[in-house]
């Protein structure tokens, strides 16, 4: 089990480089690129706050798991942006034989698994993959159109993408997204409807990805944001799950991880490790919950508050595993960076058993049997 977990773990370091592949589009706040850590955990957001325009057969709980993993190969073939002269058929071999090697990083009964939906998200055969597709055509168009001040360059990419490119087909395959995209583009009255309800919380949203927070990518070369988190402590409870107590539901911590920090936007990231009067941020989430999550419709906002609500609470088991995996990626960076944060703030091992410790116990023992003996050794070797 322990070699298991090792496994796992590799893998979910391996992950940590996607947060550097830059991607041809830019923030809706135009101030960099984005990359496509954080283009993965906006997408599995699409996928939840979209999930009543899905067709019925669309199981949204796979969609967002196609989503989380759809460009991890990007960290050994890069990202190709549509409108550039690419070839193809070689990338898609490419693209294969990377995701044979990522993938191949887990234990065997997970890479098989993991392989087989990266490939029916590329095949765009099913169900759930043509309605994953949809939604990896429509996040870069609204990226575009959605800024303030969007560069001409990128409205040129996006007319051409709508007019003869992969989002042509949007017109039938999710026609009020294509309506609103034109509406936008021609500078044409917003239409009232199911779709234009859901994009300014997934507008609003973009903002997490300019939220840094004290961790730092496992590469050290610069600090971690919250949306990029996020996407990456979704693909450590998938890919441990199997250390979650009893009766824990991951689809649903999935949901969790999603949502948790999207009140940072308006509360700020507050380190473990800093300086925090808990009231006033509290107070301060609060508020921004209720704000945020107004922006949907009723149905959305009650069911996204009360997530939100019981991941906070941490008192289900879903939620107490949610926590303890929020707990534990920090430490795992840390420990392949040389020290991370706890350099930055002077962290003992005392503090780490007394902040760290009681969440990841109480989610998930075996993470922190695995983790204690690593932390033991670091600390010995180490002045922080």
């Amino acid at each position: 089990m322990n070699d298991r977990l090792s496994a796992q773990v590799a893998f979910l370091k391996k992950a940590d480089a996607l947060k550097l592949v830059e991607r041809a589009n830019v923030l809706i706040d135009q101030s960099r690129p984005e990359n496509s850590a954080e283009h993965s955990w906006h997408l599995a957001l699409w996928a939840l706050v979209m999930a009543p325009l899905a067709n019925r057969d669309v199981s949204i709980d796979r969609v967002i798991r196609m989503l989380l993993l759809h460009d991890l190969v990007e960290i050994i073939v890069g990202d190709h942006p549509i409108h550039l002269k690419t070839d193809w058929q070689s990338l898609a071999r490419a693209e294969h034989a990377a995701a044979v090697e990522l993938f191949g990083l887990l234990p065997s009964d997970q890479a098989e698994s993991f392989l087989a939906l990266w490939r029916e998200f590329e095949d765009d055969q099913t169900a759930d993959a043509k309605f994953a597709k949809i939604l990896d055509r429509c996040q870069p168009l609204f990226q575009v159109l959605c800024a303030s001040n969007p560069r001409s360059d990128h409205l040129d990419v996006v007319r051409s993408n709508l007019e003869g490119g992969r989002a042509a087909y949007l017109s039938e395959a999710f026609p009020l997204a294509f309506a609103h995209a034109q509406n936008l583009l021609t500078g044409q009255p917003a239409d009232d409807n199911a779709f234009t309800k859901r994009l300014a919380f997934l507008t609003e949203a973009d903002q997490l990805k300019s939220v840094i927070r004290a961790s730092r990518l496992i590469s050290d070369a610069r600090f971690e944001n919250s949306a990029e988190h996020s996407w990456h402590i979704m693909l450590y409870s998938w890919v441990l799950g199997e250390s979650a107590g009893p009766g824990v539901q991951i689809d649903r911590v999935l949901q969790m991880l999603l949502l948790h920090d999207i009140v940072e936007i308006d509360a700020g990231d507050h380190p473990i490790h800093g300086q925090v009067d808990h009231a006033v941020q509290t107070a301060k989430e609060k508020a921004a919950a209720k704000r945020l999550f107004g922006l949907l419709p009723e149905a959305e906002r009650l069911f996204f508050t009360a997530l939100w609500e019981e991941f906070e609470a941490a008192q289900s088991p879903d939620a107490r595993f949610a926590k303890a995996v929020d707990r534990v990626q920090t430490p795992i960076a840390n420990l392949a960076n040389g020290g991370g944060s706890w350099r930055d703030y002077n962290v003992s091992l005392a503090q780490i058993e007394a902040r760290v410790r009681p969440s990841i116990k109480a989610g998930a023992p075996s993470l922190w049997a695995w983790l204690q003996p690593r932390l033991f050794e670091h600390f010995a070797t180490n002045r922080v």
